[in-house]
């Protein structure tokens, strides 16, 4: 049996013996019922088309204005690139910042190492690096927000319809391709090419003698970069995957601890995210703020109640869910509790998939501030709201990252060892 013929479960831990699985199947741990992985093979040659095309769609979406405002004969066009800049010309740096990182550099960064990975795999080699520029692949696929910026250009733009005459442009189109196309190039799973890298690998790794290691009870540590199962070698206190040279725990170091300071740090910043304005408006009738609250309340006075829901649940009701979830599976974990594992394993679960959408406020609020620039008539600019509320939400996703999930099954009592038994997927 090779070394990738076992797989880990991410939330639980349960080693699993892998088997085929046709197009569009999926593998569910057998304990906790998370995805442990999709069928199908890694079609080098369609990666490489879709991934070539989705990087085209994402230059045009870039650097094109999304759409254009027109008032009294004054014109504002805005891109991304125009709108990032406007906040760091109003000294808001950190939130340009984050805007930039999770809308250009992220996605970007994917893009271009799941491409280079593709082309050197279908020409028939491991091309420099590529252990690397996977791992650069899985991490910047956790912090790229594409589609929800683009839920935030279309929020943006019915908003501005109350206030001119709004021209659509070639970026609001091309975004709207690139979140489709990025839909299908994030189902590409970079375990796959890993494997199939292995084929190519001048030594691969070797065979695991899996009936030897059940006979010594050797414990097993997974690569959650990479997927290969490695046995602990004896004495060595920092063990590293054979595979991709990723530093290997039987469970993250002071997780607990590290999620609790997060948490403390996003807590504290959540109150003055929810009371200071996230925007400023000044124009010929005066200066208005604006908070979260308010823009919920503008849009359901002004009938748009479906809005009005959607950006309440984003920015209010999903960071509050957040913090009360990775509370609660901190303090269940420190105190080893053995109550509902697998309840607490589906909100982690609900945690890792929601946690992006708290940035749609902050996306809206880029986009018109660029907008909105009509000297003569009105000026909007960005408010501490927004830095606190971007901070809120960079710290939740980071606490969520460092909590291990695998803590809440350590003290379930569920019959014989997770090793050296296995269970069939």
């Amino acid at each position: 049996m090779r070394r990738y013929d076992l797989i880990s479960c991410h939330d639980c831990g349960v080693l699993h013996r892998k088997r085929p699985l046709r197009p569009r199947e999926k593998a569910r741990c057998t304990r906790c019922r998370s995805v442990l992985y999709r069928g199908g093979s890694a079609d080098l040659s369609r990666v490489v088309a879709l991934t070539l095309a989705t990087a085209l769609v994402f230059l045009i979406a870039q650097f094109f204005p999304i759409v254009e405002l027109e008032v009294k004969g004054l014109r504002s066009s805005a891109t991304l690139i125009g709108a990032i800049a406007v906040l760091w010309a109003e000294q808001m740096q950190l939130v340009a910042a984050m805007v930039f990182f999770f809308t250009m550099l992220f996605p970007a960064v994917e893009l271009a190492a799941l491409l280079y990975v593709a082309l050197g795999l279908r020409a028939g080699f491991q091309p420099p690096g590529f252990h690397r520029v996977l791992r650069a692949v899985q991490a910047a696929r956790r912090w790229g927000m594409t589609e929800v910026l683009m839920i935030g250009i279309l929020i943006t733009v019915i908003k501005m319809t109350s206030l001119a005459r709004v021209l659509p442009q070639p970026g609001l189109f091309a975004f709207g391709a690139l979140t489709l196309m990025l839909a299908v190039v994030v189902s590409f799973d970079p375990k796959t090419l890993w494997n199939v890298g292995d084929d190519l690998a001048p030594r691969p790794p070797p065979r695991l003698d899996y009936a030897a290691l059940r006979a010594s009870g050797a414990e097993l540590l997974p690569c959650h970069a990479c997927g290969l199962v490695t046995p602990a070698a004896p004495g060595r206190a920092h063990p590293r995957c054979a595979r991709c040279g990723c530093q290997l725990h039987r469970r993250r170091p002071d997780s607990v601890n590290r999620t609790w300071a997060l948490l403390i740090a996003a807590a504290i910043l959540y109150i003055p995210a929810n009371l200071l304005p996230v925007m400023y408006t000044h124009s010929l009738f005066g200066s208005e703020d604006d908070t979260i609250m308010s823009g919920v309340l503008f849009f359901w006075n002004s009938g748009s109640k479906g809005l009005a829901a959607i950006i309440f649940i984003a920015s209010v009701v999903v960071p509050m869910l957040k913090l009360a979830v990775l509370t609660l599976l901190a303090w269940s974990a420190q105190r080893r509790s053995r109550w509902r594992p697998l309840q607490r394993t589906v909100l982690y679960r609900l945690v890792e998939f929601i946690g992006r959408w708290s940035m749609l406020d902050i996306f809206v609020v880029t986009l018109t501030v660029a907008l909105v620039r009509f000297q003569a008539l009105a000026v909007i600019t960005a408010g501490p709201g927004a830095l606190a509320f971007g901070s809120v939400v960079v710290l939740t996703m980071l606490a969520s990252m460092q909590f291990d999930p695998r803590l809440i099954w350590d003290h379930v009592d569920s019959g014989p060892p997770v090793y050296p038994g296995e269970k069939h997927v």
